[in-house]
């Protein structure tokens, strides 16, 4: 059974526009809590819909991969944002210009 709280980190997840990363405490704060990045961590682990949900588009605050990407290990992770065309710098997403803005977190926010 997912909780209400993960259902919404999962919706969330999936309107990361293509090209596009997040940070945990972006979705936390998209599912209503910004102290929930754990919460946002652990849940992604567990993605109940990885061909759906495209989890790899979320990524820490500096930019880097997770650790223990789920689905095949942190280079699986760094490999599929750059086949959407994402930059890595010096071992981290460009989140200057990669990470979702002010106007598409509000669009993405109107649209859960």
């Amino acid at each position: 059974m997912i909780s209400p709280t993960a259902q919404k980190i999962y919706e969330a997840v999936k309107l990361i526009p293509r090209g596009k990363v997040a940070t945990y405490s972006q979705i936390a704060a998209l599912a209503g809590n910004c102290n929930l990045r754990r919460y946002v961590g652990n849940a992604l682990h567990v993605n109940p819909e990885p061909g759906i949900i495209p989890c790899h588009r979320v990524v820490n605050a500096k930019g880097f991969c997770s650790g223990s990407f789920a689905f095949g290990g942190p280079c699986v992770q760094q490999e599929k944002l750059e086949a959407e065309g994402i930059v890595f710098v010096d071992g981290h997403v460009d989140m200057s210009r990669f990470c979702i803005n002010e106007d598409e977190f509000e669009i993405i926010h109107s649209n859960l």
